[in-house]
């Protein structure tokens, strides 16, 4: 620190004595002054100790004008929030009259931060008083940085519908509008709704948005009347569907609401006009009654109004049908394959559902038909295939326009689309789903989607999902996606109200969880890249951290984001703590990155991090996913080296921990979990291209050998291809050593041995079967079909009967496959009958040899000498070495062989 600098501020804060006198002789330039001692606190990396200086001064001198300045700017340099000085200092010139000085106070705290609310405000009084054009951009500043301010919002506004900018002004009112009724101000909120609805009544998904928002925070019942205004202009334009489309949701709010139940029976009137029995339908469902459920009469008059001729209907038996005639009240309604019917429209109204032609169930029941424009159903499916819009329109539209992707499936699979026509043409409709702004998603489900009559900004998209969904992990990767798309206006009020879901949770909570941590994080890093959004919270990181009772736990939890990498955040912020390489090995567990070892040992504490290899070593049940890590990631790196961890101690430990999970499976303990780790590291150790274990295991005296491989053989439940392995590497190095009996048997693994290349061919039968001969033959059971009687149908029953021997065929294929485990040719042995080996076998009583290839059910063919492994034959030879004789009998016959050879077989 510049002693010259301190020098200086001490003799500037010395003849700082305030008088009434001396504040109206100052001036600007004063403060340029000033302004330049900041600046070389901040040069000569002094401001603390400037800054502190200022501090002791006002804690005895309130009204010093150099310390308030001073420490008042410098406080800006630091990022501090905290503009008490500055303000009290901006008190003290507008009280005498110093508005130039105010000015240039404002303008130099802006340069250093641009969103300062304090500064903005005050720049916009002055300019205001003084009649200062300029103060409609700082108006739209201060609009930009403070989204709860609604007022100087309605003044731009109307500014610019003044200044005839009609565009503008309506963007100004949707912001005054979401802030009014934020800050639970209905009335204002009412003007502004008023105007909204003169300008823009055609943006229905923004009302609907308000109106959510007043139902939800002020006012349900006030929130109908507000849209009673937006429905009359509606009415007025004759929007039919909108109109009463409004009316329901009114309704859903008041059923007896008398005004809605007389206006949509208007709105029917007028839209079914041209219909003969439309007052009948209105009177018969009693929809101005109000004894009658609002919601049941419309429901009995919208079936009533669509059972008309020529309009199709669909019935759970007889399916899709088209109505011929209706006579009284009766309905002639032709089903095709199942003929004609007539049914009362009484009974019509409980069986039947009506159905628009454009309905998917209707396109696909008129295909071929003079109608439609399909004429057979490979043009649907290429319709379907090369119209992905099309054709997800018209399925979502068909079900109440609210579908998720399961149905969709249903529709078109395997009836349209076979299985593999599906999985490619899923992914391209799920990108258009995203892309599309037509589509939406159901505010009441996120996995439904809508389709709307116009489409929505990119910022409504998002908000509209925002709100469907309900995970919080899952909000904020839509908030990251709104901020991280090009598109989207960073300054709409929509993504102030997503912020502001989580700024929530900063504001009020009862414990440091998973929700309050994450909100920190997305909530520093947003409003660090949108400083617009910036949040000051009352709590530090370190203060939240420390509220913590399991750091690594934390850490864990924080995975639910797909975006943003929360982990990585909740890394920073833990290292800008002290002893921050502490708190990063105590979580290390959870972390396993290379990285963040390598971070502690950049800053020189090496030593933590060899003390942390040690100790896993040391306790294998604690530390297993770091035991595992560190000797598949780090075994080469120097320090890992210098920990000085033998290696027999580390393959040891390893194969504990391998031990230990098989252990937790027999106990129903995290199965899959555990199955995932004894694969992992059953690879680490017993790779066949690099089996660390056997190599040094055999680099050990004969002692220190047997030692190492009982503890593999121990482990029962070990795939015995592995022990075959190091049994015949150890015979390879010491061909006289003795095992013991039970481990002279061929070690065969849970399920069926199979070859690789026979497991491919059974694999491609299996496709073959699911994606060619299944949907033919479903293809021939209903072109049988409608051949007429099923009883006397010779095709049918002959397509049938196929169809269910496939079905059967393909799940017995399908359970030996899921048994299948291949054959390493690799741990193939010569010392004994194993799969694998070619045995020559002599016929004790004929004197003949016979050659036998032992392998598995699927490569079984007795005719060639190829004998299945789990076949009676081939099991009683099993296990048997070379001169070993052997006696056994099969179906009443009995063989007496010796086995005079035995190797390996080409495969």
């Amino acid at each position: 620190m510049s002693k010259e600098l301190v020098d200086l501020v001490q003799a500037k804060l010395k003849e700082d004595t305030w008088t009434r006198a001396t504040i109206s002789n100052y001036t600007k330039n004063d403060l340029v002054e000033l302004t330049t001692i900041v600046e070389k606190a901040k040069n000569e990396n002094c401001i603390d100790e400037i800054k502190t200086i200022c501090d002791e001064q006002l804690s005895h001198t309130k009204d010093s004008i150099t310390a308030l300045y001073i420490s008042g700017m410098l406080g800006l340099k630091q990022g501090s929030l905290d503009n008490s000085s500055l303000e009290t200092l901006v008190d003290i010139f507008q009280n005498n009259h110093k508005e130039p000085i105010v000015v240039y106070m404002c303008e130099t705290i802006l340069a250093d931060d641009k969103s300062n609310k304090f500064a903005l405000r005050t720049l916009a009084a002055n300019y205001e008083q003084t009649g200062n054009a300029d103060v409609w951009a700082i108006y739209e500043k201060i609009i930009k940085v403070d989204f709860t301010e609604a007022e100087i919002a309605k003044k731009l506004a109307d500014h610019y519908a003044a200044g005839g900018e009609a565009e503008k002004a309506n963007e100004f009112y949707k912001k005054a509008l979401l802030r009014f009724v934020n800050n639970k101000n209905i009335n204002s909120a009412n003007e502004i709704w008023s105007k909204l609805v003169a300008s823009i009544p055609e943006e229905i998904d923004f009302f609907l948005l308000v109106q959510r928002k007043i139902a939800k925070s002020i006012s349900a019942d006030k929130s109908a009347l507000m849209m009673q205004e937006l429905y009359n202009w509606y009415k007025d334009n004759q929007k039919w569907d909108t109109a009463i489309d409004i009316l329901k949701l009114n309704l859903s709010i008041d059923p007896k609401d008398p005004w809605a139940r007389r206006e949509i029976a208007d709105c029917y009137a007028q839209k079914y006009a041209n219909h003969s029995h439309v007052e009948e339908y209105i009177r018969s469902s009693d929809l101005t009654q109000s004894y009658r459920n609002v919601f049941e009469a419309i429901s009995d008059f919208e079936k009533h109004i669509a059972f008309d001729a020529r309009a199709f209907v669909y019935h759970r038996t007889w399916g899709v049908g088209v109505i011929l005639k209706v006579e009284n009240d009766t309905l002639t309604i032709n089903f095709g394959k199942n003929g004609k019917k007539e049914i009362s429209l009484k009974m019509a109204v409980n069986a039947l559902q009506p159905l628009s032609r454009d309905h998917i169930w209707v396109i696909k029941a008129t295909v071929g038909s003079k109608s439609s424009k399909f004429k057979t159903k490979e043009d649907l499916a290429k319709e379907i295939k090369s119209n992905k819009a099309w054709a997800l329109k018209t399925i979502i539209t068909s079900f109440n326009n609210s579908c998720d992707f399961k149905k969709i499936k249903a529709e078109l699979v395997p009836s349209i689309l076979t299985t593999s026509e599906w999985t490619s043409w899923n992914s391209g409709a799920k990108k258009l789903l995203e892309e599309d702004s037509t589509f939406g998603v159901n505010p009441n489900n996120i996995n439904e989607y809508t389709v709307r009559e116009r489409a929505i900004t990119p910022e409504e998209k998002y908000s509209n999902e925002f709100k469907a969904q309900k995970a919080f992990f899952a909000r904020i990767d839509i908030l990251y996606k709104f901020v991280e798309d090009d598109s989207t206006d960073k300054e709409s009020e929509l993504l102030a109200d997503m912020f502001s879901y989580f700024t929530g949770f900063l504001k009020s909570f009862n414990e440091v969880d998973e929700q309050v941590i994450a909100s920190y994080l997305v909530v520093k890093e947003i409003g660090q890249e949108i400083p617009e959004l910036a949040f000051q919270c009352k709590y530090t990181f370190a203060q939240f951290y420390g509220e913590l009772d399991s750091p690594k736990e934390m850490y864990t939890i924080l995975k639910g984001s797909k975006k943003g990498d929360l982990r990585a955040k909740f890394l920073e912020a833990v290292k800008l703590l002290p002893n921050w390489e502490d708190e990063y090995i105590k979580m290390f567990p959870a972390i396993l990155k290379k990285e963040v070892l390598a971070a502690i040992i950049n800053a020189g504490h090496s030593e933590k991090v060899q003390k942390l290899v040690v100790d896993s070593f040391e306790d294998f049940r604690t530390y297993r996913d770091v035991i595992l890590f560190l000797f598949d990631e780090c075994s080469t790196e120097d320090w890992f080296k210098a920990a000085a961890v033998p290696l027999q101690k580390q393959l040891i430990a390893i194969v504990n921990i391998i031990s230990q999970c098989f252990r937790e499976i027999d106990n129903h303990v995290e199965s899959t979990e555990n199955k995932k780790i004894i694969k992992n590291a059953s690879k680490m150790l017993f790779d066949k291209d690099n089996n660390k274990y056997a190599d040094f295991m055999l680099s050990c005296d004969e002692e220190q050998m047997s030692h190492m491989y009982t503890l593999v053989d121990d482990i029962t439940e070990l795939d015995g291809v592995i022990k075959t392995q190091l049994r015949n590497k150890i015979l390879e190095k010491y061909p006289d050593y003795k095992f013991h009996t039970t481990e002279e048997k061929s070690a065969s693994p849970k399920g069926m041995l199979v070859t690789a290349k026979k497991l491919e061919e059974k694999r491609n039968l299996v496709e073959k079967m699911q994606d060619v001969d299944i949907p033919a033959i479903a293809k021939e059971v209903a072109e049988a079909k409608e051949k007429g009687d099923l009883k006397e149908n010779a095709e049918y029953i002959a397509a049938k009967e196929a169809q269910h021997k496939l079905g059967n065929d393909l799940k017995r294929l399908q359970e030996e496959l899921a048994r299948a485990v291949v054959f390493d040719p690799t741990t193939a042995t010569s010392s004994l009958v194993s799969f694998g080996t070619k045995v020559t076998l002599l016929d004790k009583t004929s004197g003949k040899e016979e050659v036998y290839t032992i392998l598995g059910p699927w490569e079984s063919d007795p005719e060639n000498g190829v004998i299945s492994y789990m076949s009676p034959f081939g099991n009683a030879i099993l296990d048997h070495k070379v001169g070993e004789e052997l006696s056994f009998t099969i179906n009443e016959h009995k063989y007496n062989f010796e086995v005079k050879k035995i190797v390996i077989a080409k495969l």
